[in-house]
This record gives structure tokens, C-alpha cells and sequence, in this order.
């Protein structure tokens, strides 16, 4: 069911911006005009440095980078960059990206161009998601990102984006649940993906068994119920509106039977369940290798999520695991997550501070890896 790109065509593309040609193609896309991993004109090739790999993430809330090398076994990450942009901001209403909103995005994307040629790149996977899907000025919009910070940006499916969660955060699955539900509470929608969990050899192997993507995102959510009133008039209808929607996505008999024997958890991978791990922890700031892998029970994300709706937006801006760019946000993703809740309950939620940007950096040192031992 996976329409993620194969680590076939990872390494196709691996080969062609390591090879010279002639072919003039317009830089970081390939002969079919489809973006490719950026390189840097001082970095055309492997072989003259340890390889060094980036990923970002456009989202419709968040402009992500992620810097990494290969290890024997995973990467190290040698550089990191998010900022919050709202690129999604008045979309919903509109669909059409602000000025404002892109030009934000572009200083943000500035910044990550600067990073990964300071870091000496060899070679990046650029992503956007839903903001740039649904508006009517995307196209145009990124057009002008690769021209004024060559940096090439593709609009990749929701059930790409999804596999891609997936597959950065499988190390946080439990070795011995039988089924996993991971989602991803995004800016403009939320991704949903039902694995089937099997272990040998104390090695987790994963198969999606379905997966949907909701229209429903925290920025789109607080633009569409307010900021004030999600707290305390519109969280519980917002949040059965999510369980329709939920409900309805087919989802074989053993998933459902596992959940409810006890058998399966959830893996959360957004802002939303990170900022609910910070102030689960009280954190006075915010720590990710704290937050990051934590489990979380129902009670306590129950018990978090209503001390957050008790609070003003002013009041959460405060809490030092939220701030102000988060403070009318967080309050949506609580009432998407309990959606999803009131369907797929479970007593355990994993925490993950990863996701998508991680999924890409591990299919380009797959292919890379691949690469290598072709050449021995």
C-alpha cells in the first residue's frame, strides 16, 4: 500500500547527481523535470568528503532541516533547524498563500540553504506537504523558492508523507505489540497509518494495513473554530467530528483486535503530543531527549490536554513548552488527538520527536549504502 518512493528510484537519483552529464537540466531536477536531491555546486560527487545528508520539511505550520551522516547503523544528526512560519496562515479561507505567510517561509528556507552548504551537503530531499498542495499560488510559490534560494521543493501525496512518519519513527515501536497506530497532527491535515507489528530476532518489522489522511490541521482548526472558543464551547464537537471521520477508514479485523486485547499502542509524532510531553513533564524548557520516546498513558494525556483547555491563549503562550506560536494551537491538536482517541483508544502513546524529515534522511543513506556495496 506504500506509494513512497522505492529505494530503487532513491538510488536512480543517487547515481545521477553523482555522475557527470551533459544533459542541461534546470538545477536539482532531473530529465523528467521532477525535483531531485539539491547539491551544492562545490558538491557534485561522494567520493571528496564523508558523505552528508538533508532533509526538509515545508509543512503548513513549520519549515524543519535535518542534517545527518551515516552510521553503521542509523545517522548522527550534525545539524538541526526549525521555525515556525504558518505558511498555511488564511489558506482554509482563501487558497492562496499571504505574502506575508511566504515571506516568512523564504527567510526560514534561507537559513536551511546556509546550513547545508556550511555543512558541505552532498545531497538533500526538499519536501513540501499540504499548504503547498491545496493552494492555488503553490506551483508559483515554489518556483520562486528554487530561484531565489535554489533550494527545489516537491509537493510529495499525503500517503507519501505518511510512510515517510512511518518510517522515521519505527524504532519507536514495541518490539512486542502485535499492531500500531502512528499519526502525524499536521498544520493543514492529520495522517493516520495502521502497521501490523511483527518481531524476529529482536528485529521489528512493520506492514501498513491502511492509512488515511483527515482534513484537519491545527492551523486550519484555529482559523476555522477561533482561538478562544476551541477551549470551551467547540473541543467536543470538533473532536467527534475527527471520530466520524476515523471510524470510517476500513481497517482489518486483527488491527481492531489487537487494540482491544491490549496488544497495540499508538506513536504520535506531531507538535501536538511533544508539547503535551513537555508539560506532562513540567518541563521549564524544553528538552527533546526527554520528550523524545516517552510513553505516555491515556490518563495522562487526558489529564494534560484539560489543564491546557482551562487556560487562556495568553495564559499558554506562557508555558514553556508551547510559547506564543503555539499558543492557539496546541488546544486543536488536543481536540484532533482525543478524535482519534475516542476510535483507536489505547492504554500507551509513544512520543516521538521525529518523523518525516528522519524517514527521508534514512531512504537516502539506504540508497547511498547500496550504492557502495554495488561498487565493491
Amino acid at each position: 500500500m506504500h506509494s513512497l518512493r522505492s529505494n530503487e528510484l532513491a538510488k536512480a537519483k543517487l547515481i545521477k547527481v553523482s555522475s557527470s552529464s551533459s544533459a542541461k537540466t534546470p538545477k536539482g531536477r532531473d530529465m523528467t523535470g521532477r525535483a531531485m536531491g539539491h547539491l551544492s555546486p562545490h558538491h557534485t560527487h561522494f567520493a571528496h568528503q564523508r558523505p552528508t545528508f538533508a532533509a526538509i520539511d515545508l509543512g503548513t505550520n513549520n519549515c524543519r532541516l535535518l542534517v545527518a551522516v551515516p552510521q553503521k547503523t542509523g545517522f548522527r544528526v550534525v545539524d538541526a533547524y526549525s521555525q515556525i512560519v504558518r505558511l498555511g496562515e488564511g489558506v482554509a479561507a482563501h487558497g492562496r498563500l499571504s505574502e506575508g505567510a511566504m515571506d516568512r517561509t523564504l527567510k526560514a528556507l534561507t537559513m536551511c540553504a546556509a546550513k547545508m552548504e556550511k555543512r558541505g551537503v552532498t545531497a538533500s530531499r526538499s519536501i513540501a506537504t499540504q499548504a503547498c498542495r491545496v493552494a492555488q499560488n503553490g506551483p508559483a510559490f515554489l518556483d520562486r523558492i528554487e530561484k531565489e534560494t535554489g533550494l527545489p521543493l516537491e509537493v510529495i501525496s499525503p500517503e507519501e508523507e505518511a510512510a515517510l512518519s512511518v518510517k522515521g519513527c519505527q524504532d519507536l515501536i514495541d518490539s512486542g505489540a502485535k499492531a500500531a497506530l502512528v499519526f502525524d497532527i499536521g498544520g493543514g491535515s492529520t495522517e493516520l497509518s495502521w502497521l501490523k507489528v511483527t518481531s524476529q530476532n529482536g528485529h521489528i518489522k512493520t506492514t501498513l494495513q491502511a492509512w488515511t489522511s483527515l482534513p484537519y490541521g491545527v492551523v486550519s482548526v484555529a482559523e476555522t473554530y477561533g482561538q478562544e472558543d476551541i477551549a470551551a464551547q467547540a473541543f467536543d464537537l470538533l473532536a467527534e467530528e475527527v471520530a466520524q471521520h476515523v471510524a470510517q477508514i476500513p481497517v482489518p479485523d486483527f488491527i481492531r483486535e489487537a487494540f482491544d486485547q491490549g496488544q497495540a499502542h499508538l506513536v504520535g509524532t506531531s507538535g501536538t503530543v511533544t508539547s503535551l510531553a513537555g508539560i506532562h513533564l513540567k518541563l521549564e524548557k524544553y528538552n527533546r531527549q526527554a520528550v523524545d520516546g516517552l510513553w505516555l498513558s491515556e490518563r495522562d494525556i487526558q489529564h494534560t490536554s484539560t489543564f491546557l483547555r482551562g487556560l487562556t491563549v495568553e495564559a499558554r503562550a506562557h508555558q514553556s513548552c508551547i510559547g506564543q506560536d503555539r499558543a492557539d494551537l496546541v488546544v486543536p491538536g488536543c481536540a484532533i488527538l482525543a478524535g482519534i482517541m475516542k476510535v483507536w483508544p489505547a492504554a500507551r502513546i509513544r512520543v516521538g520527536d521525529r518523523g518525516l524529515r528522519e524517514g527521508v534522511l534514512m531512504e537516502l543513506m539506504e540508497a547511498w549504502r547500496q550504492l557502495q556495496s554495488a561498487k565493491k
